[in-house]
């Protein structure tokens, strides 16, 4: 691929997987089930993927706002924009992975109650769909912060496409006197009382 071809690539991954995060984020990740010691009743409580990892809609910002700063920034500093990529991918594909493999912690505070949850029992379902959805998010992430670090440096910036090498500023050069220009300098100089064929014009 030449060089515009991966800044497209890159800037793609970036903004597909900053909206794979989000759309992600704000649906149900896991069903949680309190049993309360009696009379109280179970609580039943659905927690979204925000919810359960708030690094998730966080990384998935960062990836949006880096699909547009790709464009903006140049050198070094589409390298560590690259790091930053790399750091939202993983952060994604770790919250995925936990939540899959069961290892979620569930805050009291995320839940509708707050009666006697000192002696309940908590049990987390997690759901499979979403979670592997951030966790495609993370791995476009990766590839494209990867891609990013490795490459990013070479790639033309915002606007510079229009910028023509080579060429140096100053005055534009003159172009030769042709004879009718030198017939009009005769007769302003005649309208001003000076004799254009005079070789001594300060006698």
């Amino acid at each position: 691929m030449n060089r515009r071809r991966e800044l497209t690539a890159a800037v793609l991954a970036c903004a597909a997987a900053g909206g794979l995060a989000l759309s992600s984020a704000g649906q149900s990740w896991a069903a949680v089930t309190v049993t309360r010691p009696a009379p109280l009743p179970p609580v039943d409580a659905a927690l979204t993927g925000s919810t359960l990892a708030p690094l998730v809609p966080a990384a998935g910002l960062l990836l949006l706002a880096a699909a547009v700063a790709l464009f903006a920034v140049r050198s070094w500093g589409r390298v560590v924009l690259g790091v930053l990529v790399v750091a939202a991918g993983i952060a994604l594909g770790t919250a995925a992975v936990r939540t899959l493999t069961g290892a979620v912690t569930v805050d009291p505070a995320d839940l509708r109650t707050q009666v006697g949850l000192d002696r309940a029992t908590v049990a987390v379902d997690p759901s499979v769909g979403w979670p592997v959805l951030a966790l495609l998010a993370g791995v476009l992430g990766v590839a494209a912060g990867l891609l990013v670090v490795l490459r990013g440096r070479g790639w033309p910036g915002m606007g510079q496409r229009y910028q023509r090498t080579g060429t140096t500023t100053g005055p534009a050069p003159r172009r030769p006197q042709t004879d009718e220009d030198r017939h009009q300098a005769a007769w302003k100089a005649l309208d001003g009382g000076t004799d254009p064929t005079d070789d001594d014009p300060g006698r």
